[in-house]
Formats: C-alpha cells, structure tokens, sequence
C-alpha cells in the first residue's frame, strides 16, 4: 500500500494542476504559481521536515514530485553553508526558485557580447538579492543566473515547467569567458509523505 503525500505538497500539485489546465501559455503559468509556492515555502510542517534532508551537493536535485500529464516537475536542493555557486541557465525551461529555509544570494547576469560564439561569453551581474524564506524568484528561460549560499545551510523549492537532467543546459564561466553545454542536475527520487 503507498502512503500518502505529505499535504502540504499535494495541495501544491493539485493547484498547479488546475492552472495548467485552463492555461495554455507557460509564462502565464508560471506567474500564476509564484504565489503558490510562495505559500509552500512559508509552510512551518515542510520547514520543519527539510532539517533532515539530504545534501544536494555536487549538482544534484531532490526530485518530489513529477506531473505525468503537464510535465512540470518539483525539486528541492539542500546547499550546504557558504556554497558557491555557478553561473547557468535552464535551457528552455521555466523556473520558479522559492527559499525554504536559510538565506542565499539570488543573482542575475546577462551577456555583454554578441552572442556570436557558443563557446566564448562576456558577462556582467545586473542584480542581487537576498532569498529568504517565503521569497519566490522566477527565472525564464535562458536566463543567466546564480544562487550564492549563505552563512547557514538553506533549502530552496524549485518548479520547473520540466524535468532538467536530460536537456542540456549551459554553464557560464564570468572570468574565463567560457560557455560549456552540459545536462543540468542528476535527480534523486525523493519521496515526502505522511
């Protein structure tokens, strides 16, 4: 027999659901969910049970939960203190980033050259802002950004309009100028129930 989910993400998943299926347009839903999830992260029962979680060093993502008919899917990452972050983007994925637990650094970059070359870039940060818990960042996609950890172990939900780890994303070097395509986060099956 299989146990139930954890309430607070059934609820979650069932609101995503009923605005993907009166909503054809991905950045409409997107927006739609901010709040949502805005919701999730504020949940003291999912705070309280994210003490425990795993860490997702080393390019890794707890994956919760994934739709079979919209194909969103929901992940966690457990970044250890003072984490460094990279530079990246999610391809073509929407991206919803909402902070669980602790603080990180949410930065935003953007290309300064052409574009010309798929190996070469030359970067600049156009903003930080610090997450905390209950804050929801929405990254479109091909958006060049970075999460920097703080002094505290955090956590942070992340609605993705897909599953990453089989689209290639890229990775943006600020100092060396260099782009490297590669797959985005190895998903680690994660269950969160009563």
């Amino acid at each position: 027999m299989s146990q139930q989910r954890m309430p607070a993400l059934q609820l979650f998943i069932d609101e995503l659901r009923a605005i993907w299926a009166v909503d054809p347009d991905m950045g409409s839903r997107m927006e739609k969910a901010k709040p949502h999830l805005a919701r999730l992260v504020e949940c003291k029962e999912l705070q309280e049970r994210s003490v425990d979680w795993p860490s997702t060093e080393g390019r890794k993502n707890l994956l919760l939960y994934v739709d079979e008919e919209f194909e969103f899917a929901i992940n966690a990452v457990v970044r250890v203190p003072g984490r460094k972050g990279s530079v990246h983007d999610h391809a073509h994925a929407w991206v919803l980033y909402g902070i669980l637990c602790g603080k990180e650094s949410l930065e935003r970059w953007e290309r300064t050259d052409d574009g010309s070359r798929e190996d070469y870039c030359e970067l600049r940060m156009t903003s930080v802002s610090t997450g905390s818990p209950g804050k929801v960042d929405l990254v479109p996609p091909f958006d060049i950004h970075a999460e920097q950890g703080g002094a505290e172990r955090s956590v942070a939900i992340i609605l993705r309009s897909t599953r990453l780890g089989n689209i290639t994303q890229r990775q943006f070097d600020p100092v060396a100028h260099t782009i490297t395509p590669g797959p985005g986060p190895t998903q680690i099956p994660f269950e969160l129930t009563v």
